[in-house]
């Protein structure tokens, strides 16, 4: 189970790596609402937080597989980058240009795989087995975890601790993160926000267990995720006390508030906690809110908003 002093090790070896993106308030959402835009992160997402602090516990110059739709393929990438790794990434065919592009510019090799068909995590296990590499998963490991914790760290330091923080999930690894810092510095409550059509997380905490779903059909490409990972499930299942939902129109309006009265460039990811918000799905005497990617292009942001 991560820890708060595992994210507090994983903020030491961020330190000078990352951004420590700031927190920014909004009078259309009340004082008590501070928002912490990661989509200013290096690489547009928090991603690079995880992928930084794995790939630094590795040898140095040794060669990384990972598997992503795109945020924390180009998060692996650049870290690899930074710490003298060869990255090979395993990408869905759909997968946003943009993330593609910035993955390949990082230096990374690309292997594409159909996400409703073929099995990503079997196919990366393949690669790094011929190639000796070692697997950085997206969410689930936890170094990852305690890497992805580290913005919920700078968040409550930075406006105080709230009575309640608000996360995106998909695997769980920035809603685990966050969690066992939040909880061990105060927080009364964390809440996760899922794409209405991806409620893995929400199934499983009812059930108690691990409940998988087919992949969610949802503009949310980042939260497209089957089901908990069992070392998020382990700290998430403890410390998360609250999964709710949100439709893909709601992300939408999300992401036109962001831009139009934040000035913010969300991807729909990013702006899932922003939209539970917003529809008053969550509420609290005070919120912090992880908006925790920005990775989308000019093209499909115009053409998700209707522009």
């Amino acid at each position: 189970m991560t820890t708060g002093d595992d994210v507090r090790n994983a903020a030491l070896l961020l330190d000078g790596i990352v951004h420590r993106t700031p927190v920014i308030r909004s009078r259309t959402l009340g004082g008590h609402v501070a928002l912490k835009p990661e989509n200013l992160q290096r690489g547009g997402s928090f991603k690079i937080r995880g992928a930084y602090t794995k790939i630094a516990s590795l040898p140095r110059g040794s060669r990384v597989v990972a598997f992503s739709s795109g945020n924390h393929a180009q998060a692996v990438a650049l870290a690899s980058q930074l710490l003298g790794a060869q990255a090979t990434i395993v990408m869905p065919t759909d997968a946003p240009q943009l993330k593609v592009d910035a993955t390949r510019g990082y230096g990374a090799e690309i292997v594409t795989y159909d996400r409703y068909t073929e099995d990503r995590i079997a196919l990366a296990a393949e690669i790094a087995a011929d190639r000796d590499a070692a697997i950085v998963p997206p969410f689930d490991d936890p170094l990852i975890i305690a890497g992805a914790g580290t913005a919920a760290l700078e968040l409550l330091e930075d406006a105080g601790v709230v009575d309640t923080l608000v996360t995106p999930v998909g695997g769980g690894g920035l809603i685990s993160g966050s969690a066992a810092i939040a909880k061990d510095l105060g927080v009364r409550r964390v809440v996760g926000v899922e794409p209405e059509a991806g409620d893995d997380w929400k199934r499983s905490l009812a059930a108690g267990e691990i409940v998988a779903i087919d992949v969610p059909r949802t503009i949310a490409d980042g939260l497209q995720t089957t089901s908990p990972g069992a070392f998020t499930w382990e700290t998430g299942s403890r410390l998360v006390d609250e999964i709710v939902t949100v439709t893909d129109d709601q992300l939408l309006g999300a992401m036109r508030f962001a831009f139009e009265r934040l000035k913010l460039v969300l991807e729909p990811s990013g702006a899932a906690g922003l939209a539970a918000v917003l529809e008053g799905i969550v509420e609290a005497p005070s919120i912090g809110v992880v908006l925790s990617g920005g990775n989308v292009g000019a093209e499909r942001f115009a053409e998700l908003l209707g522009a």
